[in-house]
């Protein structure tokens, strides 16, 4: 699973320390942002799901729709999580029995 630090604005508020990245058993890009100081659940939390958000533009465009901006995003960043995502990944244990449901399910 990739991680890579990026900034996230909305209209309310920035969080200059949100993570993006690319987790393979799920096969989608998430993204967090916006964490509770006291218990540290986000408010922003896109792609939890398998196949949930199958492209990096994806992902861009579903915080988008929501209000939320990108930045900070290297090229360098970018490269490493496409190529990421373009390794092929065999079903885990927990897909394969039923266990893990795909974005379109939830």
């Amino acid at each position: 699973m990739s991680r890579y630090t990026i900034e996230v604005r909305s209209a309310k508020a920035t969080d200059p320390e949100a993570t993006i990245g690319y987790d393979r058993p799920l096969r989608t890009f998430f993204l967090t942002a916006f964490p509770d100081p006291d218990t540290d659940a986000v408010s922003l939390w896109l792609g939890g799901f398998l196949e949930e958000y199958p492209t990096l533009e994806s992902i861009i465009l579903a915080a988008r729709a929501r209000g939320h901006e990108i930045s900070g995003l290297t090229h360098a960043d970018m490269i490493a999580m496409l190529r990421e995502s373009g390794s092929p990944s065999t079903p885990s244990l927990a897909e394969t029995l039923g266990f893990v449901f795909r974005g379109d399910q939830a």
